[in-house]
């Protein structure tokens, strides 16, 4: 595909404004409708904008397929250890009273690090699902080539 003059500009416009967006929606999910899972969709639009516009190899050479990997781990570690701390501290598991010693700040401490959590496990696996689709054409489109 040749690269449009003014897809570059408006994808150079719209990248950030969708990152800054999915964090709003990040940390202010405690307070309104919101929260990891949508700002992790956004995040990885935002890539899958800019891996639609500068192409595949672009995308991986800002995120390297191996650091997706580790970031989907690392979300769910992070939403496990915080769940299993109110556990080791003595409540139940995502019971984040334990943790400090105002419960409110417990409260919100304890979902804002939950939906960080969320929201990093649900941007790398979507980017990941992309992904493996782009991969599997860019194999067909080979093969189809080499016949």
């Amino acid at each position: 595909m040749k690269r449009s003059t003014i897809l570059v500009v408006v994808a150079r416009f719209l990248i950030p404004l969708i990152m800054l967006f999915a964090l709003y929606v990040q940390f202010h999910g405690e307070y309104s409708p919101g929260g990891g899972f949508q700002a992790g969709v956004l995040f990885a639009a935002a890539w899958i904008l800019f891996v639609f516009i500068y192409g595949l190899e672009t995308g991986l050479r800002v995120i390297p397929t191996r650091v997706i990997y580790a970031l989907a781990s690392l979300g769910v570690l992070l939403y496990a250890f915080i769940g299993l701390l109110g556990v080791v501290m003595g409540g139940r598991f995502l019971d984040f009273y334990p943790l400090l010693e105002s419960p409110h700040a417990a409260q919100q401490a304890g979902i804002i690090l939950v939906e960080f959590g969320v929201g990093i496990t649900v941007a790398t696996v979507v980017m990941l699902i992309f992904l493996m689709f782009a991969q599997r054409r860019a194999m067909t489109d080979a093969a189809e080539r080499n016949e």
